[in-house]
């Protein structure tokens, strides 16, 4: 059997390495530059590639084409594989088959890496037999070639979910669905929402649904499907007297929230309380989110650059207790920032505008506040020095993604910490 595998991030190159441990024929084809270290381990593998380019002629005459998230649905290419009648397949349900854990899934536009770290830890602290990757740590393709765990963790973002067939998780979570992402699903709610919801699409009675009763996209697009799973609803507003979130390490309503979703997961698994609640206390947030950096004359430096959509902006606004010197912008993916308009008016007091194009910015905020638009995140910095007082908050939290100015939300959020430090 022939695999061509579209891409080669961590994604593509997990897949690769799966491929060729189950001995089929493999190509890789990634349009741009492949990483050194990619390479390597391609090689080691002697798995055959192609870098800046893709020739047709070797991928379509594959049986099976493994597309790496990262590549969109629409280009020209994935057409003429679908001419030819070739299957198309996600990492994530090419990876499927080949384990015997039992999976729990977690996905939403935002808070999952939070959430799947945070489920993650407990099952650790419980002693289980436990993994987790997918969108984040190894690719889900990866860990089935050891298929060594009872248990595995997934992070699923929705381009992961898109080409589902078969894929079914013992345990799934959906912690919300808002607007995100849509210039990938032409820029129409109903398809994000569907490519969220596959992570639900072909679970069984015997498998578990815990999802947002409160999140309006969540419950319509519920209705579009023949739902089999056990459901378990979770409101942020739900009494959990058995726990102790004051003393939890995550802070802000909506991460409230993620923790009762945890929660719900963990005492399915069978994890006993006091167990969970050592869990909550100890967990290490990951970086760039809602992350506290430094306290300068007076001045708290907050850094939230996975902030990139609205709703995460909205959630970081929401938990400042000080007023907000507010860094925003970058590459705008549809954003309605009305909701946002309230706090911003409430809570902020001047914005540093961070962005190639911060023209949709200035029309939503400029009449509300005094503003500046910067190019860089040295300028940034410096602007919002002089815009905060001892008492202020200055807070990182785009709303938007990164790629104008930098290589990604982790690059980002570095250069906010390495400018606040110097």
């Amino acid at each position: 059997m022939r695999i061509v595998i579209l891409g080669a991030g961590i994604s593509g190159v997990g897949a690769a390495k799966l491929a060729k441990h189950l001995d089929f024929d493999v190509f890789v084809s990634d349009k741009g530059p492949i990483s050194i270290e990619y390479k390597d381990q391609l090689e080691k593998l002697n798995i055959t590639y192609e870098e800046n380019t893709h020739t047709e002629s070797q991928i379509l005459n594959a049986d099976l084409v493994v597309k790496s998230p990262g590549i969109p649905n629409h280009i020209p290419l994935l057409k003429k594989i679908k001419a030819k009648d070739i299957s198309i397949v996600s990492e994530i349900e090419f990876a499927y088959p080949h384990t015997k854990a039992k999976i729990i899934a977690i996905t939403g536009s935002n808070g999952k890496t939070t959430s799947t770290s945070l489920l993650y830890h407990i099952m650790k602290a419980a002693k289980l037999d436990v993994q987790v990757g997918g969108n984040i740590g190894n690719s889900f393709a990866e860990l089935c070639v050891s298929n060594s765990a009872k248990y595995v963790v997934l992070e699923l973002s929705s381009f992961q979910l898109d080409h589902i067939h078969y894929f079914k998780p013992y345990v799934s979570i959906v912690l919300n669905i808002t607007p995100d992402h849509l210039e990938r699903y032409d820029y129409e709610m109903t398809n994000y929402i569907n490519a969220k919801l596959n992570i639900i699409r072909n679970q069984e009675k015997e498998d578990t649904f815990i999802f947002n009763q409160d999140d309006k996209n969540i419950s319509s697009g519920m209705k579009m499907l023949e739902l089999k799973p056990t459901l378990l609803p979770v409101s942020v507003n739900d009494e959990y007297e058995s726990f102790n979130f004051e003393t939890a390490s995550l802070k802000g309503k909506h991460n409230l929230f993620n923790m009762k979703c945890v929660i719900k997961a963990a005492e399915l698994l069978g994890i006993e309380k006091h167990i969970i609640q050592k869990g909550l206390e100890t967990f290490k947030p990951r970086p760039h989110r809602l992350q506290f950096i430094e306290s300068i004359n007076g001045v708290d430096f907050i850094n939230d650059s996975k902030a990139t959509n609205v709703e995460a902006t909205y959630f970081a606004l929401e938990a400042m207790k000080k007023p907000v010197v507010w860094i925003v912008g970058g590459v705008d993916k549809g954003n309605k920032y009305k909701e946002l308009e309230t706090l911003v008016i409430n809570k902020v007091k001047a914005c540093v505008f961070l962005g190639i194009d911060n023209q949709k910015l200035i029309q939503s905020f400029g009449k509300h506040k005094k503003y500046v638009e910067t190019k860089s995140m040295d300028e940034a910095i410096t602007k919002a020095k002089e815009f905060a007082r001892s008492g202020d908050v200055v807070l990182l939290s785009p709303a938007c993604a990164s790629f104008d100015l930098f290589k990604n939300y982790e690059d980002r959020g570095n250069q906010f910490i390495d400018y606040v430090k110097k």
